[in-house]
């Protein structure tokens, strides 16, 4: 069988998405793997594509494999979620560095709750590619379904609340740390190009257009509205990564300065921390819970200690 247009499509998407896997996995260890972060997001898109793009040249052999289009389809279309949960993640590190000068009117929690948005169209849009899958199977027509068509609605919202929010958050950007204003840049440049590829989700969910089919749709067409605004931002956010430096650990307790051996200070620490450790573990589960709300906290250990100490003075 001989490489179609659409093969050639796939080979390219190969050879951008190898090194921008790598680059998202450099950036990813330099600055963490959290989720809040968002390059994790950017290593699963790059994954993605070069998976799909794999299952579509799988075809050349095997041209009579369902399962490769379908599944070849399926991530094509997530495709948008990976990256506005990477936008996410850098308008949530700027809306950090913004907070450490300056009160934001957006807060983790409106973020957490576009994240869940997004989350469960995804969800949708998988389950409803795999049973529109299988009647393709059946009946030779890849037609979205209803689930389809409800995580699609989902990540319209949930657009349409993350250019909510960067608006929000742009109007403190001043306050934002040295080097940090960029991701706002960089987040600007990419949502009118996520905006047209939420274009193509729509047609291709909604429309019942031959040209957006997602598997015998026009390959000029996804290209144009598709693969290329994605590719873009996916280059945006990276070189943004490259340049942004690494930020320094939370610290989670103070140190104390005095005269005291280094060797003795360092065992009260360890000991601190480990039961830091314990008391998270325990409050964790519904049984340390119990058992905790039986336990004196440090506020009145610090009164114990404050009247004995005054008892003490008073008695000199």
């Amino acid at each position: 069988m001989t490489i179609t247009y659409r093969n050639g499509v796939s080979i390219g998407e190969i050879v951008v998405y190898v090194p921008a896997l790598c680059i998202a996995i450099f950036l990813a260890i330099k600055h963490g793997f959290g989720r809040s972060s968002g390059w994790y997001f950017l290593v699963v898109f790059s994954l993605a594509r070069i998976i799909g793009a794999g299952m579509q040249l799988a075809t050349i052999n095997d041209p009579r494999n369902v399962s490769l289009y379908i599944g070849s389809a399926i991530l094509t279309n997530v495709g948008f979620s990976p990256l506005e949960l990477a936008t996410l993640g850098l308008l949530s590190r700027l809306i950090e560095s913004i907070n450490k000068t300056h009160k934001t009117i957006v807060s983790s929690g409106v973020m957490k709750v576009i994240e869940l948005i997004i989350l469960v169209g995804l969800i949708l849009g998988i389950v409803g590619g795999v049973n529109a899958g299988d009647a393709y199977t059946s009946t030779g027509t890849y037609v979205p379904n209803s689930l389809n068509k409800a995580g699609t609605a989902l990540l319209i919202v949930s657009y349409v609340l993350t250019v909510i929010a960067t608006i929000a958050v742009s109007l403190s950007a001043s306050h934002a740390e040295p080097g940090e204003h960029r991701l706002l840049f960089a987040i600007a440049f990419a949502l009118p190009l996520l905006l047209v590829r939420l274009v193509y989700s729509i047609f291709s969910t909604f429309a019942h257009n031959k040209n957006f089919n997602l598997i015998t749709g026009n390959t000029t067409i996804l290209l144009c509205v598709a693969l290329l605004e994605e590719l873009a931002v996916t280059i945006c956010y990276e070189a943004v990564g490259l340049t942004l430096k690494k930020l320094p650990k939370k610290s989670h307790g103070v140190q104390q300065v005095g005269s005291v051996d280094s060797s003795d200070a360092s065992a009260p620490m360890m000991q601190e921390k480990k039961e830091n450790l314990a008391l998270k573990i325990a409050k964790k589960t519904i049984i340390g819970r119990i058992v905790m709300a039986f336990v004196p906290s440090d506020d009145h250990k610090v009164r114990d200690v404050e009247m004995q100490s005054q008892g003490f003075e008073q008695r000199r």
